[in-house]
C-alpha cells in the first residue's frame, strides 16, 4: 500500500500532456487520457526508473503544465499568504513547484503497473470547479484520489489533490506556518531554497512536511 501511495503522488497527478485547446476536454477525460500517456511512456522506457534527469523531464513535460501553482501555494500558505509581497509570492510558488517536481519524480520511479480507474464525473452546465474522483488499485489494495480542478481561460487546472481524503497541498501548511513564525516569509523561502538545492525533498517523498521541518 505504501508503494501505491508514493505512485499516486505522481501518476494520479500526470495531467500535463499537451492537448489541443481548440476542443474543450472534460476534466475526467483529460485526466484519464494524460495518465494513460504517462503510463505508456514509463512502460516503454523502463530505464527511466533509474534516471533522475529523465524522470524530471517527464514530470516537467507531462505533469506540471496544468497545475495552478500560485493557488496551490496560496492554499499551502493559508493566512500567511497575505503577509508575502507579490515578489515573495512568485518566489514561493517557484520553490514550491521545484519541491513538487522532486517529489513526483521519486514517485514515478516506483510505478509498478497499478490500475487507475476514473469515476464518472457529474457536473452541471456552467460549473467552473469540479472534483474528479479515481481509485488506484494494486492487488487487494486501493487508494482513493480526488482532484480539485478549476476552469480557467487557459483550460482546466488542478489546484489540490486529496489522497484518501487528505489534501496534499494543505499537508504542507503546518510546516510552512512554523517557518514563517520562526523567520518570516523570507525564512520560509530560504528553507525551501536550501532544501531544493540539496535535493532533500526527493529523498523523502512520503513526508511532505520534511521539506520545512527543522
Amino acid at each position: 500500500m505504501e508503494t501505491i501511495r508514493r505512485v499516486v503522488l505522481s501518476l494520479s497527478l500526470a495531467l500535463g500532456a499537451p492537448l489541443s485547446q481548440a476542443v474543450e476536454v472534460a476534466p475526467d477525460a483529460l485526466l484519464s487520457a494524460v495518465t494513460s500517456e504517462v503510463i505508456a511512456v514509463l512502460q516503454q522506457n523502463r530505464d527511466q526508473a533509474d534516471n533522475a534527469a529523465k524522470l524530471a523531464e517527464l514530470v516537467e513535460s507531462r505533469v506540471l503544465p496544468l497545475f495552478n501553482f500560485s493557488r496551490m501555494t496560496q492554499l499551502a500558505m493559508g493566512r500567511n499568504w497575505r503577509l508575502a509581497s507579490p515578489e515573495q509570492q512568485n518566489a514561493l510558488s517557484a520553490e514550491f513547484r521545484t519541491l513538487l517536481v522532486r517529489t513526483y519524480s521519486i514517485a514515478l520511479s516506483n510505478y509498478r503497473d497499478q490500475a487507475i480507474v476514473y469515476k464518472r464525473l457529474r457536473t452541471a452546465p456552467g460549473d467552473t470547479e469540479v472534483t474528479v474522483r479515481s481509485d488506484v488499485r494494486q492487488g487487494t489494495g486501493q487508494v482513493k484520489i480526488d482532484y480539485d480542478m478549476e476552469k480557467t481561460p487557459a483550460g482546466w487546472k488542478v489546484y489540490d489533490i486529496k489522497i484518501d481524503g487528505v489534501s496534499v497541498v494543505t499537508a504542507y501548511r503546518e510546516g510552512f506556518a512554523a517557518r514563517v513564525r520562526d523567520g518570516g516569509v523570507d525564512g520560509l523561502l530560504k528553507s525551501l531554497a536550501e532544501k531544493n538545492r540539496q535535493g532533500d525533498s526527493a529523498s523523502r517523498p512520503a513526508g511532505p512536511l520534511a521539506a520545512t521541518s527543522r
